[in-house]
């Protein structure tokens, strides 16, 4: 069970990263060129929502069932990461993009809306990509 989730986590982060991507492109291009809130924008920012909430409940089944999560073992990098760094990131990330999308969805004006979402799950997205355990970082985890 445990090698499933950790390839349905590592796994589901690109399809999470690349609508992350598309949303704050969409919502920035839509909000300088000062475009209407279409249902589509709607449904891709919803989408968005629903790809990092799962990546959240994958994770929080990892954090409770992984080996690399030892809040005993502080002093050494991996353990570290795994215990306190990237769930925290992750979790702040995730807040931010469910603000952005509760906020839009109150605002009135469609300008106001793109750019609620575009600054929110941009933030989102610099959080994510900065607590990703990325194979560069030596943290024992491959692009997939």
């Amino acid at each position: 069970m445990y090698t499933g989730l950790v390839h349905a986590h590592s796994g589901l982060r690109w399809l999470a990263l690349l609508l992350l991507l598309a949303s704050v492109g969409v919502a920035i291009s839509k909000w300088q060129g000062r475009s209407g809130y279409t249902d589509r924008n709607r449904k891709l920012y919803l989408f968005t929502l629903i790809s990092v909430h799962l990546q959240l409940v994958i994770g929080l089944l990892l954090y409770f069932i992984s080996p690399k999560v030892d809040l005993s073992l502080m002093s050494e990098k991996l353990y570290r990461f795994y215990s306190v760094e990237h769930i925290t990131g992750m979790l702040i990330a995730i807040v931010l993009i469910t603000i952005g999308y509760s906020r839009s969805k109150r605002a009135t004006d469609n300008v106001t809306k793109q750019r609620l979402v575009g600054i929110f799950y941009g933030l989102g997205l610099l959080l994510i990509l900065a607590f990703i355990p990325w194979p560069f970082r030596n943290l024992g985890a491959g692009l997939f």
